[in-house]
């Protein structure tokens, strides 16, 4: 084999080696963007505004009395006025989202965030109007389920924070 030859199979091994690093790389990429838990199931009852989906992760029980939810809530996509009479912890895992209080100023969430909701403090919460949101939702059973109350009016939703 010549040096010419030679050369042309170092070049081919060399971009070969190029482009499986380069694939790797955006699989990496991927999975690394990818949700930490699975999407669950659209939500169709009525007390959410938009489309949202739910993983029921834990199913609060006699030994744990918590229940744990991933919930996925489309851009604009948002919850009922409610409340908990033991309380509910959201982490925010993805995107931009909202949470309010009864009476108080709306809060933005990120990635990252943590919001402790006070137990039967009427609250809402849901994705950014052009943004979906991801959260992790803790909430204390022991007490009793989740009381919804009214519609969070679009007024209400699109009022700045």
């Amino acid at each position: 084999m010549n040096f010419k030859n030679i050369a042309i199979l170092l070049l081919i091994g060399v971009v070969s080696f190029s482009c499986t690093q380069k694939n790797e790389t955006k699989q990496t990429s991927e999975l690394q963007n990818s949700t930490v838990f699975a999407k669950g199931k659209k939500i169709t009852n009525d007390n959410f505004t938009g489309t949202v989906w739910l993983e029921n992760l834990i199913q609060a029980d006699t030994l744990n009395q918590n229940s744990v939810g991933s919930v996925t809530f489309e851009a604009g996509a948002r919850s009922k006025w409610h409340t908990h009479p033991a309380g509910q912890i959201l982490l925010a895992i993805d995107g931009i989202g909202y949470y309010q209080e009864k009476g108080q100023p709306k809060k933005i969430l990120r990635k990252g965030d943590a919001i402790k909701c006070p137990a039967n403090i009427p609250h809402w919460h849901g994705a950014s109007s052009d943004t979906k949101f991801i959260q992790v939702a803790i909430t204390g059973r022991e007490k009793g389920e989740t009381v919804w109350l009214d519609a969070v009016a679009d007024s209400v939703y699109q009022k700045k924070p």
